[in-house]
């Protein structure tokens, strides 16, 4: 009995080994291809179980985050802000900031990121940013983990963002950045101009570039003492909201200076097409014209505001923001009475009413280091409720109902009697930003378009409809996913392609050089091994689908 019972012993240790080796063999099996969020255990830490879209987050235990912060000079940053008491109340979160001056951001970002020193929340990150950073393994693949993102998620599928967030992956296919998200494309820039002026000589707003240009004449026309159109960014907003009616890009939105042709499944150079030269063209004709003033590729934005504020040019480019401040100045400079402005549609151009743009923001990075944090998760669900749940939208912007706003039957927004913000509530002697940290940059991202609007005035919400009511939208073009060599390769092409770009772009406009050498200019490019740096493109677009 003894001997058997020995036996039956060894038998169970060979059993118990064997099925601890078989499982074993499984888990290394199946990790082979297993999603990195799958590692991540579900309800470790301070994260919530059974997270899903709509929930309130509240950490099941306290946190601290620690976040990078760009201090806004305008609403510079406030240890007693509301923002942060109700976060600790709300979310039981508690973020530890490492602030820096908006000027010195981007360095002071990439300082941190290289030392290995950074926060394990990186925010305001434009897309492309962050390339830079991929190749080291310091910032984390965030689109590795989404799927614990049930809000994020929710908003990429209604919202149809998929396209946008292909131009954000990497050589390797993944993102690194963590957009803010809109509902529909949210376009800002166009022109102010004086309806005053319109009015008074019987003329229409004009709604397409051709009609500007004989708006400008008659404005001339009553006034030859003035340049009509005196603008400021240098001239690099204008050009970028002109671009999409000519079918091209330019200013702000030059970007690679590579457009994609869908008709040959290939992309070219913009800025040598025949759509950039027209659109070059036209604003040249407005300057020979005495219509535009030349000093506006070239100075500061200051003189161009006094211009335009004290009565001495009718036109210049605004968004909803600075056409609230021109009105403030203008308000004492000319009397509340004595003038009237607005943002009027952005004009359409030979291309027809276009319009380009995105549904991503600016966003977020992360350390990859937070991904051995045993609150990852936990994290996850904080920023995923914040950004994307319609409840963290509303709290980030708004604040918190009954003490910053109120709602009425309707549902309608009301900042509360003593809060000003952005024109609302022009007599309160409080702002929301600046002393209780709402709707700041560091985390009122995207959202729902009817939140969007929320914000802005009726005169802005006209113009927003207005814009998706007529203009046709452009979708991005496809990615070019360089890997690191190809990149450093295409940089180095494009940027002495892009210098000549800007300098002969902006030479042409003022006269500075005939548009008679615009073969010359195209010229000058190629011998910069423009079809290079296209070609360079090309394949690795190719190769990659």
């Amino acid at each position: 009995m003894e001997k058997s019972m020995k036996r039956l012993g060894s038998w169970l240790i060979i059993a118990l080994f064997a099925i601890m080796l078989a499982a074993c063999n499984d888990s290394d099996s199946s990790g082979e291809n297993a999603d990195p969020a799958d590692e991540v255990t579900s309800g470790e830490g301070a994260a919530m179980e059974d997270f899903e879209a709509g929930d309130s987050f509240q950490s099941t235990e306290p946190l601290t985050i620690s976040t990078l912060f760009s201090d806004h000079p305008n609403y510079p940053l406030e240890d007693d802000w509301l923002f942060f008491e109700a976060l600790e109340e709300k979310a039981n979160v508690t973020l530890d900031i490492t602030s820096v001056p908006m000027s010195d951001y981007t360095e002071k970002r990439s300082l941190l990121i290289s030392s290995g020193d950074a926060p394990y929340v990186i925010p305001k990150t434009y897309p492309g940013e962050e390339t830079q950073f991929v190749a080291s393994g310091a910032i984390l693949p965030i689109s590795d983990y989404v799927e614990l993102m049930p809000n994020y998620q929710k908003r990429v599928a209604e919202w149809e963002i998929d396209p946008f967030l292909e131009n954000l992956r990497q050589q390797d296919g993944k993102y690194y950045v963590l957009p803010g998200v809109h509902e529909n494309v949210w376009p800002d820039y166009s022109l102010a101009v004086r309806t005053d002026i319109l009015e008074e000589l019987n003329l229409e707003e004009p709604t397409t570039w051709e009609e500007v240009e004989e708006m400008l004449v008659a404005m001339k026309e009553a006034y030859p003492n003035i340049y009509p159109f005196n603008d400021r960014f240098q001239f690099n907003s204008t050009l970028n909201i002109a671009a999409s009616g000519f079918d091209t890009m330019a200013g702000w939105g030059l970007g690679s200076m590579l457009s994609y042709q869908e008709d040959t499944d290939e992309f070219i150079f913009a800025p040598a097409t025949e759509e950039y030269r027209q659109l070059v063209e036209y604003f040249s004709g407005l300057i020979e014209q005495d219509l535009l003033d030349p000093e506006s590729v070239t100075q500061e934005d200051e003189p161009a505001i006094e211009k335009f504020t004290s009565g001495e040019s009718f036109v210049i480019n605004t968004n909803a923001q600075t056409l609230e401040q021109y009105r403030t100045t203008m308000n004492e400079t000319l009397g509340e009475d004595n003038y009237s402005i607005k943002k009027i549609m952005v004009p359409g151009g030979p291309a027809g009413q276009l319009m380009a743009g995105s549904k991503l923001e600016n966003g977020i990075m992360f350390s990859a280091q937070m991904a051995d944090d045993p609150n990852f998760e936990a994290i996850l669900q904080f920023i995923d409720w914040l950004l994307y749940s319609d409840e963290g939208s509303e709290f980030a912007k708004w604040g918190v109902e009954g003490e910053t706003y109120s709602k009425d039957d309707a549902g309608d927004y009301q900042l509360a009697d003593h809060i000003t913000f952005r024109g609302m509530n022009p007599d309160g002697e409080e702002d929301l930003q600046i002393d209780y940290g709402f709707s700041q940059g560091n985390w009122a991202y995207g959202g729902p378009t009817e939140l969007l609007h929320s914000m802005f005035t009726e005169e802005e919400v006209e113009f927003q409809n207005q814009m998706v009511d007529t203009k046709e939208l452009v979708l991005p073009d496809p990615p070019i996913p360089y890997d690191a060599t190809q990149l450093e390769q295409s940089s180095l092409l494009s940027t002495p392609l892009k210098d000549t770009v800007e300098q002969n772009t902006l030479r042409f406009i003022v006269g500075d050089r005939s548009m008679e050498e615009w073969d010359a200019y195209v010229e000058q490019l190629e011998s910069q091994n423009m079809q290079g740096y296209v070609d360079l493109a090309n394949q690795v677009y190719q190769d990659s689908k």
